[in-house]
């Protein structure tokens, strides 16, 4: 049986507030959690008026204390741009909090436009391209309880302690994310949403390649995929107009609100490049 699981942007359309948004997002991760599904992630985005989380690690404690049976966590928190040491103290006080139900879902990708990226990490040199692998090495020393004697910092351990750990997922929508994953031995999901054409290859490469650890024996993947939910086909296909637009505005605080169906379908192609290209 397919284990179904959310992982939420927490959109803002047209219209409403993010406060809205949010409280839309504790009450799907309730229903969520009666219906049975396995986990609930939410996403991490800067610079934007159409998407309200910018920390899933604030939210997850949120949809955490408000559900008693789904997994909870990341979808994911964006490495590149925090300390390892920090991001793995703010997870085990979660699974402390919240023991056996909480995801860290560790991504790469800038989550934002330019001016936010290096607003992020004002103060920082740029992310090395060979620095991220490095970065989720040091996070799960961290988070195992401490690093060996030959680690940077082998004096530094995670606080608080528990008994248990997050589970530690690599996203990605490449075959990087997957390479990565299979060489330290963790499990994979592959953003299907964002590159739909080579998924399979991605994943069959994972398993392939994949190296047994402590924290699996054996490859576990999922697959992000959007889904739009209408009584019919066309309905499904109208509401989907929404994501279409939204997708091919440009990144940033240009992208706008989600705006509804009957605004976005009036869009041309002619609009849509004049926007990419201002």
């Amino acid at each position: 049986m397919i284990a179904l699981s959310i992982v939420d942007q927490s959109p803002i359309p047209s219209g409403t507030t993010a406060a809205e948004a949010l409280h839309d997002t504790l009450a799907l991760a309730r229903e969520a959690d009666r219906l049975g599904y396995r986990r609930y992630w939410l996403a991490e985005h800067h610079n934007t008026l159409s998407l309200a989380g910018s920390a899933p690690e604030v939210l997850a404690a949120c949809v955490a204390s408000q559900t008693s049976r789904l997994r909870v966590g990341s979808g994911g928190v964006l490495l590149s741009h925090y300390s390892p040491l920090k991001v793995a103290e703010i997870f085990r006080l979660l699974e402390v909090l919240f023991p056996g139900r909480v995801d860290l879902g560790l991504g790469r990708a800038d989550g934002a436009d330019g001016a936010a990226t290096a607003a992020l990490q004002h103060g920082k040199a740029p992310l090395a391209s060979d620095d991220y692998p490095d970065r989720v090495a040091d996070l799960l020393a961290f988070l195992d309880g401490g690093a060996d004697a030959d680690h940077r910092w082998p004096e530094v351990r995670a606080m608080p302690e528990s008994p248990t750990s997050p589970d530690v997922w690599v996203l990605g929508s490449s075959s990087y994310g997957a390479d990565l994953a299979a060489r330290m031995g963790l499990p994979f999901s592959f953003a299907h949403f964002v590159s739909p054409n080579f998924g399979s290859r991605v994943m069959a490469a994972y398993r392939r390649q994949f190296r047994p650890s402590r924290r699996r024996p054996e490859p576990e993947a999922s697959v992000g995929v959007s889904v739009v939910c209408a009584d019919t086909d066309e309905v499904a296909e109208y509401l989907a107009i929404s994501q279409d637009v939204w997708h091919l505005r440009p990144e940033g605080a240009a992208r706008g609100a989600l705006l509804p169906p009957h605004e976005a379908e009036g869009f041309s192609a002619n609009d849509l490049g004049i926007a990419l290209l201002a």
